[in-house]
């Protein structure tokens, strides 16, 4: 995975993170802000944010020609869905992994830092990178589909085109589905990614796209179909916010009392992979 370079700022780490028993101080503070003034660190928080808002685009814009009245592509039904977004995946890790490593999803992020393979200083600010390119994508798709989104009545349908909800409404198990998918989809990652943990830091380049599009589409085939496959904190937490933001007629509510459940469930689902692959992956 390529990620900004820890080596010039890792001693610096030990000295300004709290001690055993202590508390975040000034020193930290001041770390993290020259993190986050890192030139390399805010190249990959762009490449984040821009490979997570072609995500959104094409997955979300996909749905959005399929359920809108009056488009081109009402026909497409799931297997056009789960397609599109294997090939939004293909898409916007392709544009972002030389440059970020292609996380797009807080859920591989913290995973990833779980194992030990990314750290956690940086884990922040690649989540805020991702969910803002969620917002900013689906933002996009609101705008390319305007007029669509005026001539349909239908709040479930317009929903959909933002984020996800269960066909079964049953939070605890409609959080188990969504942290069995994210499993299946993060340790697919640790092993598309190279799959040692030790001395040799995972590496999700852009020649791993296609194969993480194909689990990603796996997934959608076979695990989307009791929550819609959220598998990424992101991918419904940003474009949930930007339905309750944009004025949208008919648009309803934004069902909040569901949102904890594409969050939770895919960080346990993460932990859960970065444990067993810590286990058994050597």
């Amino acid at each position: 995975m390529i990620i900004p370079p820890k080596q010039a700022w890792e001693q610096r780490l030990q000295e300004n993170l709290p001690k055993e028993g202590g508390i975040l101080g000034v020193n930290s503070f001041l770390f993290f802000i020259l993190i986050l003034l890192n030139k390399p660190t805010m190249s990959a928080y762009i490449f984040e944010f821009m490979g997570t808002a072609m995500l959104l685009l094409i997955g979300n814009g996909v749905v959005a020609n399929i359920l809108l009245k009056h488009t081109k592509g009402a026909d497409s039904g799931w297997v056009g869905i789960s397609l599109a977004w294997g090939i939004a995946v293909f898409i916007g890790v392709f544009l972002s992994a030389d440059n970020s490593g292609a996380h797009l999803n807080p859920a591989v992020t913290v995973g990833l830092a779980t194992a030990g393979k990314f750290d956690w200083p940086l884990v922040p600010g690649y989540i805020l990178a991702q969910v803002l390119g969620a917002m900013m994508g689906n933002l996009l798709v609101w705008l390319t589909y305007y007029k669509q989104y005026g001539a349909t009545e239908d709040p479930s349908a317009i929903f959909h085109t933002f984020s996800t909800s269960a066909a079964i409404k049953s939070p605890f198990w409609n959080m188990v589905s969504e942290a069995i998918g994210t499993f299946a989809l993060v340790l697919g990652v640790f092993y598309i990614a190279g799959g040692v943990v030790g001395q040799e830091t995972i590496s999700l380049g852009s020649l791993d796209a296609l194969p993480v599009a194909l689990l990603v589409m796996g997934i959608g085939f076979g695990l989307g179909g009791p929550t819609g496959y959220a598998i990424n904190p992101a991918r419904d937490l940003g474009p949930r916010i930007m339905h309750a933001l944009l004025p949208i007629k008919h648009k309803g509510k934004s069902n909040w009392s569901y949102a904890w459940v594409p969050i939770v469930g895919p960080l346990l689902g993460a932990i859960l992979a970065a444990m067993v692959f810590m286990l058994i992956g050597n």
